[in-house]
């Protein structure tokens, strides 16, 4: 996973060691799931930030887009 969230401190931004809780839950994401998926979590965050909730939707929108099972035609095919 190539995916790193953002973390505002004392008027400046860097990068954080996981996602929050929040972050996870705003998209529906199990704590189970998104360590089986190799998202880094942080326990100690309790802040949500929007664009680590936008980081996250695009990494599950290539995760889940490679894992789809194929249809029509192709499926039916040994």
């Amino acid at each position: 996973m190539n995916v790193q969230p953002v973390v505002y401190r004392k008027r400046r931004v860097r990068r954080g060691r996981g996602f929050s809780r929040g972050e996870l839950k705003a998209l529906n994401l199990t704590l189970k799931r998104a360590l089986r998926l190799g998202i880094p979590i942080d326990p100690r965050r309790r802040s949500r930030h929007e664009e680590n909730v936008e980081a996250l939707r695009r990494l599950l929108e290539t995760e889940l887009k490679g894992a789809e099972p194929p249809k029509g035609k192709e499926a039916e095919e040994p």
